[in-house]
């Protein structure tokens, strides 16, 4: 069924047009975007005649307005309900009008009328229509360091330590248990733990091919209806790995991280400790454990290396010192120059991509406008929504320095001296250096 009472966005005209353009019929649209055939004939029409100028057309607000043919109380009175509960729709707004004893004798508007009026006054907020990144589909894996499952368990408390969020890794086809890191004194992991998680199993085992990742918001803009990726994202892409997001709650997917939480928990925490060093020694040695001795019934009774020796190294090799040496940009620019995000500019002509702002200028103020990427120049290109005018931005926040975080000063060694006391970062790179064969402390 079509959303009526709502106006298409420039982005779903947009998609409108391109959909047709690959011969589906209207009625084919209209069923996938939730359209009514009617709208989608409207801004196929316009794309084909008008061009990208015709999608820029708004429905304009009526000369005497939509609830102009009623009792100005009517009005009032809607506007007056709408600010006091703005969880009210057209609907419950429309009940609501019926039960007021001083519109009793008043011709009440429909609810089409009523959202028409809210839009007028913007009081609603607008729909934005969902584009995805670019991904690759999920497969069967059928070789070790194919794909890591990479996933933090919820909080926990762990006796003589506190509350603790593990960030686990796992390999999804030989049930290598890559890397174990207990975030202490953190309900939420955050974008450096990650990259410490990854860049001990990088040293351990290798690159993966591969890393499937939920949509928490470290690793995706869920809050944005056309998500622009995020910081560890485009540094697992800098690094050559591709990034799958799962579509289907474990254990349909990530089933191997969901089992590796518990047996972890179960193997290394349900104990004592008397520092929180001692508890990441226990999850350490607990993964070499369930690598090399643990039975497991997938590999009928024999451990995972015991069963995929070749599991020990993915034969792609990883050192601290010349991460900012591998990472390649252009693998970042090739990916963005394949998406396109849509934004509104705020009344100080500004608008937000990546957590970056931008500056436009005052005569972009207050519109929509499409954004896309420019892997030459490394610039996004901002489109005004008739499509005749477009101005240029430096990209922000894609230097391998940025990417990188805090990832400490290696070609300073030996003579690197950290500074005392040890914050949370400088215990992050302690733990590198001793994941780091050849480094002493």
């Amino acid at each position: 069924m079509g959303r009526h009472g709502k106006a298409t966005q420039l982005q779903e005209r947009m998609e409108i047009v391109e959909r047709s353009a690959t011969g589906a019929s209207d009625a084919e649209v209209a069923e996938a975007m939730g359209w009514s055939q009617w709208t989608v004939r409207k801004w196929r029409r316009k794309g084909h005649t008008q061009g990208r100028s015709g999608l820029a057309t708004c429905l304009g607000r009526p000369a005497s307005g939509a609830l102009s043919s009623f009792d100005p109380l009517i009005a009032k009175t809607v506007k007056a309900l709408r600010e006091a509960q703005p969880g009210w729709g057209p609907i419950t707004l429309r009940v609501e009008l019926g039960k007021d004893q001083h519109l009793a004798k008043l011709r009440l508007p429909s609810r089409s009328r009523i959202a028409a009026f809210l839009r007028e006054e913007g009081l609603t907020r607008p729909y934005a229509y969902h584009t995805e990144l670019e991904q690759p589909a999920a497969q069967s894996v059928t070789d070790p360091h194919e794909e890591w499952e990479l996933d933090a368990q919820g909080v926990q408390m762990v006796a003589g330590v506190g509350a603790v969020s593990v960030i686990n890794i796992a390999d999804r086809y030989s049930r290598l248990r890559i890397a174990s890191w207990g975030c202490v004194g953190r309900s939420k992991a955050g974008t450096e733990e990650y990259q410490l998680a990854c860049r001990c199993g990088f040293l351990r085992y290798g690159l993966p091919l591969r890393i499937s990742l939920d949509h928490d918001t470290v690793f995706y803009d869920s809050n944005n209806p056309s998500p622009f990726p995020s910081r560890f994202h485009l540094w697992l892409l800098a690094l050559g790995i591709e990034v799958r997001f799962i579509t289907q709650a474990p254990p349909a997917e990530h089933a191997i991280i969901e089992r590796t939480h518990t047996l972890l928990t179960q193997q290394a925490l349900r104990q004592t400790f008397t520092a929180p060093g001692q508890m990441q020694a226990a999850l350490d040695e607990r993964c070499a454990f369930l690598n090399t001795e643990y039975p497991s019934r997938t590999w009928h009774g024999q451990a995972p290396l015991m069963a995929h020796p070749q599991a020990a190294h993915s034969l792609r090799s990883y050192t601290p010192e010349t991460e900012s040496a591998a990472l390649d940009l252009q693998r970042i620019y090739t990916y963005l120059a394949h998406h396109r995000w849509f934004r509104q500019v705020s009344a100080q002509g500004q608008f937000t991509l990546g957590g970056e702002r931008y500056g436009l200028g005052q005569a972009w103020a207050v519109q929509p406008i499409e954004i896309t990427f420019d892997a030459a120049t490394a610039e996004f290109v901002c489109t005004s929504a008739d499509g005749q005018h477009s101005q240029r931005v430096i990209s922000k926040g894609l230097t391998k320095a940025e990417l990188m975080g805090e990832l400490p000063p290696w070609e300073n060694l030996p003579t690197y001296q950290r500074r005392l006391p040890f914050t949370p970062a400088a215990q992050r790179e302690e733990v590198l250096y001793q994941e780091w064969g050849g480094t002493t402390l």
